[in-house]
């Protein structure tokens, strides 16, 4: 095989983007063989955009069924995620699938079991990571040469959205159709390099406001503290509703610290250790004159198209992926945790009580009301930031 052969399962924002990048020339060793959509507008800009031979499907199930692919990219509701996952994986296709991975831990396990069992491939969209300045970040936390973590505070409130964008499609921001608000749609990115770059907290609490800012049934803002095995501890701030929001990272070590804002990485280093050389001294109030530099990177930031180049070579040559399927249940747990945490209004540990938080999610989905939206003109142009989820 020299090339995949791959078919999109959903047309929505990041599905025909996903659709547009494989066509492209950034593509490396990919073909767009099939698509599939339940709704015939989508279908029908398939059928006038796309290259002839690309064919058309109602739905996902169909087009695992009888799509001549290799493998799939799944960009569908949340709920629907597992589904078309396990669904692909049985029938032998690798799997490529949108953020989240699903919308409650519990679905998780079988189609990992199903991607153990047919020895394909499964792997999730965390574009993110692909971030020069992430990875940087990254390469100076292994290395430990800041020295132990002390604590993050990572404040991601530049998420902000319209109720036009909430009352663009039924399925938004209910717990029936999307299972949740900013953390299960926006910030998955965030939680999964947060756990990528700091490891599991065991220890969440978290203040879950629903419809705060917006006409919805689901989260709109969140705070919430993290502890970590270590002794280190985090808060993580999102929102929906700021304008303009902040994107501002910062990291508490020994031997100084860093901020990671406005697409630069800035760091005060210390001369030696706070623990070892400041803490037990005799000046009362040690105050040493640092000036940040700035933390250079490959500028390298590949985002969509780089996770599915490394999709297509981990098929063909067994090169690493950007992002394990496995993985996914990491920024999921913390999610699912952070919800539970504010259901219950008391701290949770990690791995949370799986069955409980389905069952309270299945509590509130009852009484979900998915939106008319048939006179909804949404605009967006993901293609500039690859951010209309």
């Amino acid at each position: 095989m020299d090339n995949v052969r791959i078919g999109v399962i959903g047309l929505g924002n990041m599905g025909s983007e996903h659709c547009r990048l494989i066509l492209s020339e950034k593509a490396k060793n990919v073909e767009l063989c099939c698509v599939a959509d339940r709704r015939p507008e989508r279908r029908e800009w398939a059928a006038a955009s796309l290259p002839a031979h690309v064919k058309v499907y109602t739905e996902g199930a169909e087009l695992i069924r009888e799509a001549k692919c290799d493998a799939v990219m799944i960009a569908v509701p949340h709920y629907q995620h597992p589904e078309l996952s396990r669904a692909a994986l049985e029938r032998g296709l690798h799997v490529l699938c949108e953020k989240p991975v699903a919308v409650y831990t519990a679905q998780v396990h079988p189609v990992l079991e199903a991607a153990k069992s047919s020895g394909k491939t499964f792997a999730l969209m965390f574009n993110q990571r692909t971030n020069c300045i992430y990875r940087r970040l990254k390469q100076v936390i292994d290395s430990g040469e800041m020295g132990a973590i002390k604590r993050m505070s990572w404040n991601i409130t530049d998420w902000y959205r319209s109720q036009a964008y909430y009352d663009s499609g039924s399925w938004r921001a209910t717990w029936a159709g999307e299972g949740g608000g900013v953390l299960l749609n926006q910030c998955p990115h965030q939680l999964d390099l947060l756990q990528w770059l700091f490891g599991m907290p065991t220890t969440v609490r978290a203040f879950c406001h629903e419809a705060k800012w917006h006409d919805i049934e689901v989260e709109d803002d969140v705070t919430a503290y993290l502890e970590f095995p270590s002794g280190s501890t985090g808060v993580f701030i999102a929102s929906t509703g700021d304008l303009p929001g902040s994107n501002r990272l910062e990291v508490s070590f020994d031997r100084g610290k860093i901020v990671c804002e406005g697409g630069r990485l800035l760091r005060w280093m210390l001369p030696g250790s706070e623990e070892s050389d400041y803490r037990p001294g005799r000046d009362a109030y040690p105050h040493p004159e640092l000036q940040p530099e700035v933390l250079e990177t490959d500028g390298e930031n590949p985002q969509h198209i780089g996770v599915i180049n490394a999709f297509a070579a981990h098929i063909l040559t067994g090169s690493p992926l950007v992002a394990e399927g496995s993985e996914g249940m990491n920024a999921l747990m913390l999610s699912n945790a952070m919800h539970l945490s504010s259901w219950l209004g008391k701290p949770v540990t990690t791995p949370i009580d799986e069955q409980l938080f389905a069952h309270l999610l299945a509590e509130r989905a009852k009484h979900s009301r998915l939106k008319d939206t048939k006179d909804v003109t949404f605009i967006t142009d993901h293609s500039a930031t690859g951010r209309a989820l």
